[in-house]
C-alpha cells in the first residue's frame, strides 16, 4: 500500500500544477505528502524565502487535499493525512533521490510541461537521473499551460498497462494490484495491452510466398499475445475489477499513443525495462515517443 508521497517543486508556475495533480492523488489514495524544493548552493542566500514558498504550498495542497476527500466521502469523515514542506539545499536529482530514499516516500509525481518540458523533464538532467534511479515508481504528470488543472481532469478510472511479454514489464502488476485495491470502487477497469509489430520479410521470398508467411505470422503473433495476457489477466482477477484485454498490430509506440486518444484512458501504468531494458521503454524509442504523445499521466515503475 502507498502511504507517502514525494513532490518536487521548482518553484515555475507551471510546477506548481503538480499541486492540484498531487492533492488530487493524494486525496483518493489517502497519501500523506511531502513537496520538497531543492535550493542550488549558489542561491542558498534565498533560502529563507524559498522555504516560506514551500511552507506556503504545503498549506494550499493540504486545503486541496481535504477537498477531495471530502467530495469523495460524500459528508463521511475523512482520513487526516500529513502533508509537509521540505526545504534542503543541493543539486535537484540527486536531493530528490536522497529524500525519497532517507524517507521512504512510495512515489515520486513530477510535472512534464508539454512537449518541451517532456524534454526538459523526462529527458533533461534532473528527471533524467530521477528515472534512472529511483527505486520507487515516478508519477508523471504532463501540464501544457499555466491554466488552473480542477480536481475532474485526471480521474483514473482506468488504467491501461502495456506489456511486451518480458517479466521485467511485468513489474508493474503489483503496483497495478495495489493502485487497484487502494481506490476501490473508483476504478473501473484495466486494459491490458500488447503490440506485435508487423513480420520483416525477406525480399527473395516469392510475393505469394511472402504474403502467406506475413499473413501466418500475425495470426500466430496475435495467438500466443492473447494466450500471454489471458494469463496475466487471471493474477489480477482477485482485484474485482473489469480488465480486458487488447492485441494491436503495428510500430509499439504509435499503437499506444493512438489507442489512449481513441479510447477513454486516465492512467498509463508501465515498466522502465522492457525486452531491452531501460534503452528500449524509457530512454530509447518506444517510451520517449509515449511520453511526448499522450496527454495522460504516466506511472513509471523501474524494474530489475
Amino acid at each position: 500500500m502507498y502511504k507517502r508521497m514525494l513532490v518536487p517543486l521548482e518553484g515555475s508556475k507551471l510546477a506548481e500544477s503538480a499541486i492540484t495533480y498531487a492533492a488530487d492523488f493524494a486525496g483518493r489514495l489517502d497519501l500523506d505528502v511531502v513537496l520538497l524544493h531543492v535550493c542550488r548552493p549558489i542561491l542558498r542566500e534565498y533560502a529563507p524565502m524559498r522555504r516560506m514558498y514551500i511552507e506556503h504550498a504545503a498549506e494550499v495542497t493540504g486545503q486541496k487535499i481535504k477537498h477531495v476527500q471530502e467530495k469523495l466521502g460524500g459528508g463521511k469523515e475523512v482520513k487526516a493525512v500529513e502533508i509537509r514542506g521540505e526545504l534542503v539545499i543541493g543539486y535537484p536529482a540527486e536531493e530528490i533521490l536522497r529524500y525519497a530514499d532517507e524517507n521512504k516516500a512510495d512515489i515520486i509525481l513530477m510535472t512534464t510541461h508539454g512537449y518541451s518540458g517532456l524534454l526538459r523533464w523526462a529527458m533533461g538532467s534532473v528527471a533524467d537521473k530521477v528515472l534512472r534511479a529511483s527505486r520507487v515508481p515516478v508519477f508523471l504528470a504532463r501540464v501544457d499551460s499555466t491554466e488552473e488543472i480542477t480536481d475532474t481532469r485526471w480521474l483514473p478510472r482506468i488504467i491501461i498497462v502495456p506489456l511486451d511479454g518480458s517479466e521485467l514489464a511485468e513489474a508493474v502488476l503489483p503496483h497495478v494490484e495495489t493502485l487497484a485495491r487502494q481506490r476501490g470502487a473508483e476504478l473501473e477497469e484495466i486494459v491490458l495491452l500488447k503490440v506485435c509489430e508487423y513480420p520483416f520479410v525477406a525480399v527473395e521470398y516469392p510475393e505469394d510466398d511472402g504474403t502467406r508467411y506475413i499473413n501466418w505470422a500475425i495470426e500466430q503473433c496475435k495467438n500466443v499475445s492473447k494466450e500471454y495476457l489471458t494469463r496475466v489477466k487471471k493474477r489480477l482477477e482477485d482485484t474485482g475489477l473489469k480488465i480486458s484485454i487488447e492485441v494491436l498490430m503495428g510500430n509499439t509506440a504509435d499503437e499506444i499513443i493512438d489507442y489512449t486518444k481513441q479510447n477513454p484512458c486516465n492512467l498509463i501504468v508501465m515498466s522502465t525495462h522492457g525486452r531491452s531494458g531501460v534503452g528500449r521503454w524509457v530512454f530509447g524509442s518506444v517510451a520517449n515517443k509515449i511520453l511526448h504523445g499522450v496527454s495522460n499521466p504516466v506511472f513509471l515503475v523501474r524494474a530489475g
